[in-house]
């Protein structure tokens, strides 16, 4: 499973790494993983951003941020000067067992997608 957690639907970064999920899903698909998106966003937002962009995986509504906390990607940020608290971008890829194999902090959306598939094969391949 692919599980990431982004700060807000339809923003420029949050928008080009859904898409880029969503371009490799095939992919994805083909090997057994399942893609799953966080964020504090509202299941109303989700929806919205969801059929705008046809994605077709699972985007799950955080709103009071719970699941971001156990994760640890609830944090301090800073933009123009001023600290707030926010979800820091973050991917967790996690194995049929349960356990997390390998972890991506302070994502860079651009190729995401991509760069998260080509482990997760490399994975496959040393399990054989």
């Amino acid at each position: 499973m692919v599980l990431y957690f982004y700060p807000k639907d339809s923003t420029p970064g949050c928008t080009t790494e859904a898409c880029n999920f969503r371009d490799d899903y095939e992919e994805y698909r083909k090997q057994g993983i399942e893609i799953i998106g966080v964020s504090p966003d509202t299941v109303k937002s989700h929806f919205k951003f969801k059929s705008k962009h046809l994605l077709p995986f699972l985007l799950l509504a955080d709103n009071d941020h719970k699941v971001c906390e156990m994760y640890e990607v609830w944090g301090k940020k800073k933009m123009f000067g001023k600290e707030y608290y926010g979800v820091l971008r973050t991917t967790f890829l996690i194995n049929k067992d349960g356990n997390i194999v390998k972890v991506y902090k302070g994502v860079k959306p651009v190729n995401h997608g991509k760069e998260v598939i080509a482990v997760f094969k490399g994975l496959l391949l040393s399990a054989e």
